[in-house]
């Protein structure tokens, strides 16, 4: 392991020794299991600025996959996921890695992955903002002039991007790129799937005082069918704030890294290239008890930590 006090398990981050990898993300890891199903691994790291940083937010890779849960199974019947369960009976898992994954792995079905993140913004916000107040568009789509930071838009707008395996930045495309890379049929199938999904998840953000500003899923196919896949409306993928605070003109504070950003912004010296700093403690606390609180509004459940978290 690197670093600190006890190696890889302390850095939120594990191996496991007797299964196959097939992919490492920047938080999650697959290992490829039989019969077309791979196990799905929510570490607790946290990247900024598309780098992964080296410390861990205790917990983060519980509560990621606590709540694409929720999400997935509410949203089922807009879209048929990966999930297959969580149960780990039958792995080849030594104790002490049964029990780090309790929690925070899922077993899916394989899919095939479209190459393009599928975004959908409500509001005028991130890389969107500044996208408008330098073209007055965002991926192609003229917005009406004058609107302000943070400002609801009149319909929900679909922005798909490229995804950036090789750690470098995703790259927002418009929707004839996107059906250059995946096909018509397809790009219509899930631009109507994520416009919708984000309805119903913006709908019931609303109901738990939360607004849902944007977010990216992502969709594979499998069996010849379109599903959801990877995580599913996470603080990691999605933009949401309390909307008791929401004022258009200004930055909200979200449910998000967003603690970690501004603490890296202010911080002298680091030009966003690994590696990345160690954040403070402080930072670390603030930062989970954004995404417990996040989880526990829209979930309406208390989480619950657990005593082998990191």
């Amino acid at each position: 392991g690197r670093g600190g006090h006890g190696g890889a398990a302390a850095m939120g981050d594990r191996r496991l020794r007797h299964l196959t990898p097939v992919r490492r993300g920047k938080v999650r890891d697959l290992y490829r299991l039989d019969g077309g199903r791979l196990l799905m691994v929510a570490s607790d790291r946290i990247s900024a600025f598309d780098v992964a940083l080296p410390t861990p937010i205790p917990d983060k890779g519980r509560l990621l996959t606590a709540l694409s849960l929720f999400w997935f199974e509410r949203l089922a019947p807009i879209l048929p996921n990966h999930v297959l369960g969580c149960e780990l009976d039958g792995l080849a898992l030594t104790d002490d890695e049964r029990g780090w994954l309790q929690g925070r792995a899922m077993v899916v079905r394989e899919a095939r992955m479209l190459p393009v993140e599928l975004v959908v913004r409500g509001y005028l916000a991130g890389s969107a903002w500044r996208d408008y107040r330098a073209s007055g568009a965002v991926c192609g789509i003229a917005l009406p002039g004058g609107m302000a930071q943070g400002e609801r838009l009149a319909r929900p707008i679909f922005t798909p991007a490229t995804k950036a395996d090789d750690g470098g930045h995703d790259e927002a495309i418009d929707f004839a790129r996107m059906t250059a890379l995946v096909g018509a049929r397809l790009a219509r199938q899930a631009r109507a799937a994520a416009l919708a999904l984000y309805e119903a998840a913006a709908a019931h953000a609303e109901g738990c005082g939360l607004i849902l500003a944007d977010t990216k899923f992502e969709m594979g196919v499998v069996d010849g069918a379109l599903v959801l896949a990877d995580e599913c409306l996470t603080g990691d993928s999605a933009r949401y704030w309390p909307a008791a605070d929401w004022r258009p003109g200004r930055a909200s504070a979200g449910f998000d890294k967003q603690f970690v950003r501004d603490w890296l912004d202010a911080l002298p010296g680091w030009d966003r290239r690994p590696p990345g700093p160690a954040l403070p403690d402080r930072i670390v606390r603030r930062t989970r008890a954004r995404y417990v609180e996040a989880f526990e509004r829209l979930t309406g459940r208390a989480f619950v930590r657990s005593a082998r978290s990191g």
